[in-house]
């Protein structure tokens, strides 16, 4: 039986916006659905690229660790977003790990039945070429800003993007729905706990933002612009 699943929730995504419904269609005809409660890990670092995730409901964590055991947290992802993508089809190994933030219903589909269906549609293997263009420029501008921006102008564009992603206008502000710890943060941008403590502080005496309990508010856009710069 297809699953029942509102188109406008997958069109969300860039990768699936370029789909017809037709093309739609089909891909719901093979996907499966898999609920994951929160912590759980959806797939590992170096585990088989067998299958490409979409979130229905809930949220993800993107993350990576160093042979030293460090973490450096690459994202979060929320209903409608995609991952999973470039190893499913290039069937390499993973290069990142996944775990739940909270529980997770998600639209998974295999590399087995994804790849056949491909290989009928060689004008969508185009429209798919430029989709995964544009995660490898979202990549290259991560490690530039890694290498060429100090802390300050690294937080500050970072909370710009949670502020885009997952922010809801207020009367105080633009209020980040997404929870945010110090060490978040910090596993964001690979630097200590404290430094970014420092800088929050910083911009929170500003009066660029507030951050209570793990959230934060942006009050002053404008003045995170200028720092980002």
């Amino acid at each position: 039986m297809q699953l029942i699943v509102d188109p406008a929730l997958l069109r969300r995504n860039q990768l699936f916006s370029i789909l017809s419904d037709a093309e739609m269609e089909a891909i719901l005809g093979f996907a499966r659905l898999r609920r994951v409660q929160a912590d759980e890990r959806i797939f590992a670092k170096g585990d088989p690229g067998d299958s490409l995730y979409v979130i229905l409901r809930g949220r993800v964590a993107v993350q990576t660790e160093s042979q030293e055991a460090k973490l450096m947290l690459l994202n979060i992802l929320d209903a409608g977003a995609v991952f999973g993508e470039i190893a499913m089809l290039d069937g390499g190994e993973r290069t990142a790990t996944v775990v739940a933030q909270e529980p997770v219903e998600l639209l998974r589909i295999d590399r087995r039945d994804f790849m056949p269906f491909l290989s009928g549609h060689a004008d969508l293997c185009i429209r798919l070429m430029g989709v995964l263009c544009q995660r490898v420029r979202w990549t290259s501008a991560i490690i530039e800003d890694t290498v060429f921006l100090n802390v300050t102008r690294r937080l500050a564009k970072r909370i710009l993007i949670l502020a885009r992603d997952f922010g809801r206008r207020t009367e105080k502000g633009v209020r980040i729905a997404a929870f945010m710890s110090q060490e978040d943060l910090a596993n964001m941008l690979g630097v200590s706990r404290e430094i970014v403590n420092k800088t929050l502080k910083s911009f929170q005496a500003s009066g660029a933002i507030t951050y209570r309990n793990g959230y934060i508010v942006v009050q002053d856009e404008s003045f995170l612009e200028q720092v980002s710069r």
